[in-house]
């Protein structure tokens, strides 16, 4: 007999919910290994030392290409979602992985142009479509278990999303220096497909015997008493509001968050503090996640606005007065932001437009990671240029994009008080 949780006053029955502590520990590792794909670095400098005809920006196509076809992965994966077990999505996406992994351990060094083309299809296609397949299907699944802590359990697995650049990227550093980069994809492909698959079979869907009526609350504003499908949540203008939110916030941590280790030289900090920073963007998830469950979304949200707006001041303060200790904590700060955001999204989408639908609801606010991170880099890049190097621009234009998702806050506040 299962238990019964509460969940807005209301009795949610599910089995086997002793469980559920088990789910989300086998989810987190599997989100740890999924989340390698962002430490593309890694992969790119042995790639270089191979292809010296590849050019940076060639190179650095294949990461937009995997973040675009993550962004697919994932709402084709709440579609599947929809016929099939998400288990068996799980597995789709172990598989996509290993014929990724393995199709960029054969890549050949005598023909480039070649290999460039396989590079793009292998880790820009597979992998990327694989990762977010097996990341909307885990998030969606073990979230299930976990209504009315749905922060909770989402900044937990996203801290494992977020942490797996760090952690595993870190053992994948040493396996090129000792094996070879294409031996390493090798392992890659053989290692992923074993972990998301034994995580596929332990991962369970909750067995509701009895649901009620969706019935969030927002704060102090109106209540939602419906499951709204894809269609229907993206003629709100809640959505639209929230996605140019979670845009502001990300292209602002864009800004700064993958050039930490350069910046913290520049001002005389170590070059370590870039993965401090991966520290707090993963610790960033939990906390703001559990935020949301004892706040509520207005008040977890404002807060990463401040969080932002107040890193965004230190790193400029920091700037000025050539302070190690300002640009440290500035970033720091702004990791915690930026990590909050994707925490927020997922607990956000689920509390405004219901669980039924929340996989594909949930993949397609996704979608903001592309403008984001076209957005982050191109104005950092342009106001790199444009002083010479001197990264103060960069830290004012962080203070911009808070006030800018702070504008937006309000806007979905005060549009929750009218009919959508």
């Amino acid at each position: 007999m299962g238990s019964v949780n509460k969940f807005k006053g209301e009795e949610v029955i599910i089995e086997d919910d002793h469980k559920r502590w088990l789910y989300l520990a086998t989810g987190t590792l599997m989100l740890l290994f999924l989340g390698l794909i962002y430490a593309w670095s890694i992969f790119a400098r042995p790639l270089n030392d191979n292809y010296s005809v590849w050019t940076p920006s060639e190179i650095s196509l294949a990461f937009t290409i995997s973040m675009i076809f993550f962004c697919i992965g994932g709402f084709a994966s709440g579609k599947i979602t929809r016929k099939f077990k998400a288990g068996t999505v799980m597995r789709l996406s172990a598989l996509l992985l290993l014929v990724g992994y393995f199709g960029l351990s054969r890549l050949s060094i005598e023909n480039p142009a070649s290999s460039l083309r396989s590079l793009y299809l292998f880790y820009g296609v597979l992998c990327g479509g694989g990762v977010g397949m097996g990341y909307n299907s885990v998030l969606g699944s073990v979230n299930r278990w976990f209504i009315g802590k749905i922060g909770l359990s989402s900044g937990i697995l996203l801290m494992g999303y977020g942490f797996g650049g760090m952690i595993i990227g870190s053992i994948v550093e040493v396996l090129i220096q000792n094996v070879g980069i294409f031996s390493t994809f090798q392992i890659l492909g053989i290692t992923v497909f074993i972990v998301i698959t034994a995580g596929s079979y332990i991962i369970k869907t909750p067995d509701v015997v009895k649901m009620p009526d969706f019935n969030p609350i927002i704060d102090k504003a109106k209540s939602v008493k419906k499951d709204f499908t894809p269609n229907e949540m993206m003629k709100t203008r809640s959505f639209w509001i929230f996605f140019l939110w979670t845009v502001t916030i990300s292209a602002a941590g864009l800004l700064v968050i993958n050039s930490a280790a350069s910046i913290a030289v520049t001002y005389g900090a170590p070059a370590v503090l870039g993965m401090i920073v991966s520290v707090f963007n993963g610790l960033g998830r939990v906390i703001f996640g559990q935020l949301f469950d004892r706040l509520g979304f207005s008040r977890a949200m404002i807060i990463n606005n401040f969080t932002l707006m107040l890193a965004g001041g230190l790193l400029v303060m920091g700037s000025i007065y050539t302070s190690v200790v300002l640009i440290f904590t500035g970033l720091l700060l702004v990791g915690a932001s930026y990590g909050g955001s994707p925490a927020l999204a997922s607990s956000v989408i689920h509390e405004l437009f219901g669980p039924d639908h929340y996989a594909v609801n949930f993949s397609i606010r996704n979608f903001a990671l592309i403008p984001a991170a076209i957005i982050g880099p191109m104005t950092s890049g342009l106001m790199l240029e444009s002083s010479g190097g001197d990264y103060t621009l960069n830290f004012v234009m962080i203070i911009i994009f808070a006030i800018l998702s702070l504008i937006l806050w309000k806007m979905l506040i005060m549009n929750h008080g009218q009919s959508e």
